[in-house]
């Protein structure tokens, strides 16, 4: 069991990440790649991805040392998951490659274990030696570029969803409703969130530093999970809700069929901030028809609307971004 301990302060320095961390979703996807069996909706990015990267295949040569530091159970590397990747996998994988040495080595040694011995490519990364660091940032940024930038749209989306989600568990429930109901193994309770079956039991004291929520597409459903030491900043990395996934697969087709044609276009073209006016002007229908439209969106939650002067503009809500697939 893993227990988080929190103060008043914690309490109200705990946040839900801003955007999707591209470097947990890096290591994370490896883990969803290589174990047995994955929720239905990776099981076409999976198979597409294992068949490319065979291992009689170039592509599988060019991103095995980022794999071999990141085993598909137990522990694996903080340093491969820095804060800095809030900013973005450029930003993340320089931080990455200036881990202090000190720092590699010692999660290289907790890494190289009976279970899992490490080839001399991998023991290099634990000396620091700059060789195998530059081997290491080509294959994360080969392997990211093949693997989760071309499904960034749906990770982005179903962040969004679930971010979203916890918003209004926020407004209702507040802060210890959302940590209630981050996912059925977490209790909080008495100052201390409590995860159940964790790998090992442990005690984090956040000690006012607060906690980053951080929503995953893929994140193994069993649990949430923590950084290993416990000096780095907090975050705790957890699934999306799985309705939020599944929200991002609706296809346009499904979503006309379900809004109706006009309707549905009226909703990506929010993604412009049209004004009334336009949204009619660019699908030749009335401005009436046009507000109508915006109206039965924005009662939905799907579309916000803005006045601005005499002009009112449209923008996609949340869900609204999710159901066309236009998270980014």
């Amino acid at each position: 069991m893993l227990r988080i301990h929190f103060t008043v302060a914690d309490l109200n320095r705990t946040r839900v990440a801003t955007a999707p961390d591209p470097l947990w979703e890096l290591a994370l996807s490896m883990h969803q790649l290589r174990r047995r069996g994955s929720p239905p909706l990776l099981a076409g990015w999976k198979s597409d991805l294992a068949d490319r990267l065979r291992p009689d295949t170039t592509l599988r040569r060019e991103v095995a040392l980022a794999l071999a530091l990141n085993p598909p159970t137990g522990y694996f590397p903080d340093f491969l998951t820095p804060a800095e990747a809030a900013g973005g996998f450029e930003a993340g994988l320089q931080a990455l490659l200036a881990t202090p040495r000190h720092r590699l080595r010692a999660e290289i040694a907790l890494l190289d274990t009976a279970a899992h011995r490490l080839d001399p490519d991998a023991l290099r990364v634990g000396d620091g030696d700059p060789g195998a660091l530059r081997v290491l940032g080509r294959a994360l940024r080969r392997y990211h570029d093949v693997a989760v930038a071309p499904v960034w749209d749906r990770i982005r989306a179903s962040f969004d969803a679930d971010r979203a989600l916890r918003a209004r568990t926020v407004l209702d429930g507040g802060a210890v409703a959302l940590l209630n109901g981050l996912h059925p193994a977490v209790r909080f309770t008495d100052g201390v969130l409590e995860i159940a079956n964790y790998r090992a039991t442990r005690d984090l004291y956040l000690d006012g530093r607060g906690l980053v929520l951080v929503p995953s597409f893929f994140k193994a459903a069993s649990r949430p999970m923590a950084l290993v030491d416990p000096d780095l900043p907090p975050v705790l990395v957890y699934p999306v809700e799985r309705s939020a996934r599944i929200a991002t697969e609706v296809g346009r087709t499904s979503l006309a069929a379900l809004l109706g044609r006009t309707r549905a276009a009226v909703l990506e073209l929010a993604a412009d901030n049209p004004s009334t006016g336009a949204v009619a002007g660019r699908l030749g229908i009335s401005a009436p028809a046009a507000s109508e439209h915006l109206t039965v969106l924005r009662d939905a939650g799907l579309v916000v609307s803005t006045r601005h002067g005499n002009t009112v503009r449209h923008t996609l809500a949340p869900l609204g971004r999710t159901l066309i697939g236009g998270g980014s």
